[in-house]
């Protein structure tokens, strides 16, 4: 509960990203695990992606990962709790989704 009262908590629950996420003029690749409980894709991937696009960032990647969680661990619920008994530490699947992009918004080989 004394965490809840710390400076940076109490910025950090009461922040819209929004207006700073609108003036981001760079390529931006946003990822998430499908099955992650903390921030929830169906819930902040949309709003992420208005929030660049109202700003006039053409470049805008948004992928969804199935299976995996926060930690872009394959998971079976998402909850924290299965984060320690989890032995994969970065499913590979999402690794090669951040590669490719890099490669492509790069134009890298």
């Amino acid at each position: 509960a004394v965490e809840m009262t710390k400076p940076w908590m109490r910025f950090f629950l009461s922040h819209d990203p929004a207006s700073t996420l609108q003036k981001v003029r760079c390529p931006v690749f946003v990822m998430a695990g499908e099955r992650d409980l903390q921030v929830p894709p169906e819930q902040h991937l949309p709003v992420i992606e208005a929030a660049l696009r109202a700003g006039g960032n053409g470049n805008v990647t948004i992928v969804r990962l199935p299976g995996l969680n926060h930690l872009f661990q394959p998971c079976q619920t998402g909850s924290p709790e299965e984060y320690v008994r989890i032995e994969q530490t970065f499913a590979p699947e999402a690794l090669e989704a951040l590669t490719r992009w890099i490669r492509q918004t790069c134009r890298l080989p």
